[in-house]
């Protein structure tokens, strides 16, 4: 069961609470779709209110932009620890997801993990197939032709021809695949992706 923890108002407790329970599960969480955003604007409020406080001049207002400054760390080293959590068990779910055929829904993955998620389940669905099908049933050897590259895009690319006369794309800005070395070198070269 999947506890959906209610985003509003985010708070320094709330944002606690939240990895708290990510820690001590051991299946992801369900978070609100717009859980990042609202870290985003939880975390630029922070910052508005430490350059505020900056403003003034008084011995109240040191102590006020000390205690700003620390909880700021805080909940920068809250997010960066519930995201690797979170990753962690994404990456469990790819690695499960890719062995199956028969794919379910993840309402608990949010919108921006979902790259995450999509990405490696297709790279290991890819390898999987390559390597248990095509290596065990009919052995060859591999040519260096054969190679692949993980790149990241960053831009959007439409769907094109490869010189294999392979279809590729689309892809999406931030999109990461694992694509022949031919076609993941051009696209690096133009400056569409870069080489993970």
């Amino acid at each position: 069961m999947f506890i959906n923890i209610n985003m509003d108002p985010l708070n320094y407790e709330t944002l606690y609470e939240i990895l708290r329970r990510e820690k001590i599960k051991p299946e992801l969480q369900k978070l609100d779709k717009s859980f990042y955003q609202n870290v985003e604007n939880y975390v630029k409020e922070k910052i508005d209110l430490l350059d505020s406080q900056k403003q003034k001049s008084s011995i109240f207002a040191q102590k006020e932009i000390e205690k700003t400054e620390k909880q700021l760390e805080n909940i920068k080293k809250i997010i960066k620890e519930l995201y690797e959590k979170r990753e962690q068990k994404i990456m469990q779910l790819a690695i499960a997801f890719a062995k199956t055929t028969n794919l379910q829904d993840t309402p608990e993955i949010l919108p921006e993990e979902k790259l995450i998620f999509d990405s490696v389940m297709n790279i290991l669905k890819k390898a999987r197939e390559r390597i248990i099908n095509n290596k065990l049933e009919k052995p060859k050897v591999i040519k260096m032709e054969d190679e692949t590259k993980l790149v990241r895009f960053i831009h959007a690319v439409p769907k094109f021809i490869g010189d294999d006369m392979n279809e590729y794309g689309p892809f999406e800005e931030e999109y990461v695949a694992l694509l022949p070395s031919k076609v993941a070198e051009l696209l690096i070269k133009n400056n569409r992706a870069e080489l993970l």
